[in-house]
């Protein structure tokens, strides 16, 4: 199994006009980060957790010519507003794309896509079949064993997802015992830190670093991290040894 970073950063922090701090005007490609999201190489096939507004950006940059699957985490914007660019896939391959989430996550698609959904579908809009998921059940995919994670961001439900020995968890604030009872054992795991100072629906540092330190993975990479962090080599220099800050475009094998 392959993951590639797609994107590492969050809309929390983003400046809409040019920036002048630190992370903005940093020349280290490592600090230019789009929105949080992996593709997983899965043998032949390719799933993407998460179509955040880059989606359409990323999948250019990662030259990927075919999508089998999405996982969802959530409905905030910033991880599902480029779902309308799966219609290019839909085209290539002539036929749908499966979109597994909450039911809750399902109605908010919907909404915000409902002229994908509509009885009248206009000609070229885009091809998503939902699947249902739920947290603690897990379901089969293309052969292997995807378990859904139930994290809390602030008071709303998130999913991450387990796969073999590689668990993705974002937008986190609190993970219940049931829930890290699911991540037992787990080599590599990627989970979110915002920034430094206290968040109300996000881990910051310390925070993650916690949550790290209880599951116990051989290694862990840090996303969704705003610019209001620091830059990669000031975040990296706080990290003990099995601890990553992630970036677009790093690529890691598992198994």
């Amino acid at each position: 199994m392959k993951i590639q970073f797609l994107g590492t950063g969050t809309s929390q922090g983003v400046p809409v006009i040019a920036c002048q701090c630190k992370v903005c005007q940093s020349a280290d490609t490592r600090d230019k980060r789009l929105r949080s999201s992996v593709l997983i190489e899965l043998d032949k096939y390719n799933i993407v957790i998460d179509t955040g507004p880059d989606f359409r950006c990323q999948m250019l940059r990662a030259h990927v010519t075919h999508l089998d699957a999405v996982l969802m985490t959530h409905s905030h914007k910033d991880h599902i507003a480029g779902l309308d660019d799966v219609r290019a896939f839909n085209y290539i391959q002539q036929a749908s794309v499966p979109i597994y989430a909450t039911a809750s996550t399902h109605e908010a698609l919907k909404r915000e896509f409902y002229y994908a959904f509509s009885n009248a579908k206009y000609p070229g809009a885009p091809l998503l079949e939902l699947k249902k998921i739920e947290p603690g059940i897990p379901f089969d995919l293309f052969g292997s064993e995807i378990m859904p994670i139930e994290v809390m961001h602030y008071k709303m439900s998130v999913m991450g997802f387990r796969i073999g020995d590689f668990a993705y968890i974002t937008d986190a604030k609190t993970v219940s015992p049931e829930s890290r009872r699911l991540l037992d054992g787990v080599k590599v795991m990627v989970v979110n830190a915002l920034q430094m100072i206290p968040h109300i629906s996000h881990f910051t540092l310390e925070e993650a670093l916690a949550f790290i330190d209880d599951i116990n993975p051989r290694e862990a990479y840090l996303t969704h991290i705003s610019h209001r962090f620091g830059t990669h080599e000031d975040i990296q220099s706080l990290l003990p040894n099995n601890v990553f800050v992630s970036f677009d475009q790093l690529s890691i094998e598992i198994g």
